[in-house]
Parts: C-alpha cells; structure tokens; sequence
C-alpha cells in the first residue's frame, strides 16, 4: 500500500505539472490560434458581403448604363427615320413637281395640237364645203364665206 500512495503522490504532480504547461502555456497559444481564425473566418465573410455588395452596384450600375445607351440608341434610330421620311417626302414633292411640270407641257402642247387640228379640221371642212357646194349648186364659195359656215356649224355642235 505504501507504493500506492507515492504513486498517487507522483501521479497527482504529474498531472499538475501537465495542466499548468498544457492548461498555462499552451491553451492561450491555441485559443488564441482560435480566435483569430474566428477573426480571419469574420473577415473574409465580411470582405465577401461587401464583395458581393459592390458587385450588386457594379451590376445595377451596368444595367442603368445599358438602359441610357439602349434609349439613346432609340433616339439615334428615331432620329434617322425622321430624317429619312423628310428626304424620302423633299424627294416626292420634288418628283410631283417635276410631274406637273411635266404634265402642264404635255396639256400645253395637246391644247396647241388641239387648237392647230381643229384649224386645219375647220380648213379642209371649209374646202370639203366649198367644193360640195360648188358641185350641188354649180356657184362658187368663197373660202372666207365657207370657213364662216364651217365655224357657225361647228359652234353649234
């Protein structure tokens, strides 16, 4: 029994002398290791927070840049078709005016053609009649007196 109790004795220093290296000297190393692995780990999700933060206001700011050049792009288009109808309606009111340019020469010369077929109409009525006259009644006409009636006839008609 003697032995047990210096073991006993010795068994208890051991420990002691154990818990104050392990307990004293070390376990502030590894709660401190600890702790600032806590630290590092609350950083780094912070850092990602604010990471993801600025890439939410990068995207938003993207989106709002797209939206401006999307509008833009949307004005210019608009733009360019005003501008296309004004060319494309300058160059038909300028093809109507040379139309009716056109159209007023093309009714000036019917009109001429007109009025020079109806005088050589009224000449070779006038003739024709002079002649049937002549033939009908054996007396001559006068071209004035034949055109005369020609026109007289024709007015009526």
């Amino acid at each position: 029994m003697t032995t047990y109790g210096s073991q006993f004795f010795w068994l208890v220093i051991t420990f002691g002398i154990v818990y104050l290296v392990i307990g004293r000297g070390m376990l502030p190393k590894i709660q401190g290791t600890v702790e600032m692995r806590e630290k590092r780990i609350s950083d780094d999700v912070e850092a990602a927070r604010l990471a993801h933060k600025k890439a939410d206001e990068l995207e938003e700011e993207y989106k709002t840049k797209q939206a401006d050049a999307r509008s833009e792009a949307q004005a210019v288009i608009a733009a360019a078709k005003d501008k296309a109808a004004k060319n494309a309606e300058k160059r038909l009111r300028d093809a109507d005016k040379r139309v009716a340019s056109k159209l007023e020469e093309a009714e000036k010369d019917i009109e001429e053609q007109r009025v020079a077929a109806m005088a050589e109409l009224q000449d070779v009525a006038a003739e024709a009649t002079q002649s049937i006259f002549a033939k009908l009644t054996g007396s001559k006409v006068t071209k004035a007196e034949a055109r005369s009636a020609v026109k007289g006839a024709m007015t009526d008609a």
